[in-house]
């Protein structure tokens, strides 16, 4: 699928100044770090993460700890997508039991991944309270589900898409509206 650029949101700059304005409203939210810890939904929402924890470190001067959600197994469109997915390992080193959890994902839709993301959760455990950190909000919700703490919210048609591209998985940091070639 080749995407056209219609518009770019956020550059390396803007992200690192909203990733700094969310770490500071979860840490506000929950009156510090304690006992907080962070879950990336693999892919983008990894390095999201890692980002708002060691933000949390300079900060507090605490070690939040992370974990890795890999959601695939959870998926409602798992069928659609392949007759073999592609697993990767989730890694929760951490008991998850009475721990207020941030979930961090990198774009909120549907909420469909974030719902596969809740369930693949309340197998490893019971938190206390999970929250929902993501860099953009663009609409479209097909479940009630809400973000706790949005970078950007970004209105967009059903027919375009937030392709966000960071250091650690695509060597730049950039947030875009893109569409498919021929569908523009």
């Amino acid at each position: 699928m080749e995407l056209i650029e219609k518009a770019c949101i956020m550059d390396a700059e803007k992200i690192k100044r909203t990733l700094g304005r969310m770490t500071h409203e979860i840490l506000e939210l929950n009156k510090g770090a304690d006992n907080l810890a962070l879950i990336g939904i693999r892919r983008r929402g990894v390095p999201l993460a890692e980002r708002i924890a060691e933000l949390m470190k300079k900060i507090e001067g605490v070690h939040v700890p992370i974990g890795i959600l890999d959601i695939t197994l959870y998926r409602d469109d798992l069928t659609l997508l392949s007759h073999k997915p592609i697993l990767h390992k989730t890694e929760v080193p951490f008991p998850i039991d009475n721990k207020k959890l941030v979930l961090v994902d990198d774009v909120l839709f549907t909420g469909r991944t974030v719902r596969a993301a809740m369930d693949a959760l309340m197998d490893l455990g019971r938190p206390k309270v999970i929250q929902l950190a993501v860099l953009v909000d663009r609409g479209h919700r097909e479940l009630p589900i809400h973000a706790d703490f949005v970078g950007e919210k970004v209105p967009t048609s059903k027919k375009e898409i937030v392709s966000v591209r960071l250091v650690e998985v695509d060597g730049v940091d950039r947030v875009t509206i893109d569409m498919e070639k021929g569908k523009e």
